[in-house]
């Protein structure tokens, strides 16, 4: 089937504010994984992790014909103070953080190099929220909550937010010689820290909107 973008979140939470921007209507659903369309866009509701991310990209690049992978969804800020809550990031480098294989051997490289895509020319000056255009994102199956763990990540990979499907889809675009189609949209929902847990889906409905004025720029 054909479809000029493909949308990709986790949570149907997320994907609610997209369906009814868009108007789009549930046309199947795989137990964990539930599919909209209108006439241009198809949206796949993966569910969290990435596994469940890897199924939908692979589902999304057996099934449809897309010009754009769209993955767009909440994040945890790995920042401190430099980010809050509702600012976007469009994300260029995606690294998968909770891999550890102890060998430098090239062969390895699918899972241990980080991922680049070709970041969308945005203007930054239009949005009253932060926006943040080059960013980079943690992936791994892991809900941050700890700031031990957010210093770590940061010091070791340097990145901006952290969240549980990128990389995935990423991986599977990437395979399908489909990476450069990808355009990664994640905007903050809390701070990986303590207070992460509640603050994540409290604040889950403000991040999204800030993330659909983007999203609207790219497509519309």
């Amino acid at each position: 089937m054909q479809k000029k973008y493909a949308i990709i979140t986790a949570m149907k939470e997320e994907a609610d504010h997209i369906i009814g921007y868009y108007s789009l209507s549930k046309i199947n659903n795989y137990k964990h994984m539930t599919i909209y369309e209108n006439d241009d866009i198809v949206l796949l509701c993966a569910g969290i992790g990435k596994i469940q991310a890897t199924i939908a990209t692979m589902y999304l690049c057996t099934t449809y014909l897309f010009t754009h992978c769209i993955n767009i969804g909440i994040a945890g800020s790995l920042l401190w103070n430099k980010a809050t809550i509702g600012d976007v990031f469009l994300i260029q480098t995606i690294i998968q953080h909770d891999m550890d294989l102890p060998f430098e051997w090239s062969h390895l490289d699918y899972a241990k190099k980080p991922l680049h895509l070709i970041v969308p020319s945005l203007d930054a000056q239009k949005y009253w929220f932060g926006f943040h255009q080059h960013g980079i994102c943690l992936t791994g199956d892991q809900f941050i909550s700890d700031e031990k763990k957010l210093a770590w990540l940061r010091t070791q990979f340097g990145g901006d937010v952290v969240e549980m499907e990128a990389f995935a889809i990423a991986s599977v675009l990437d395979l399908f010689g489909k990476l450069d189609t990808m355009i990664c949209i994640k905007a903050i929902s809390d701070g990986a820290d303590a207070d992460a847990k509640d603050a994540h889906m409290d604040n889950l409905d403000f991040a999204m909107k800030n993330s659909i004025d983007v999203l609207r720029d790219i497509i519309g």
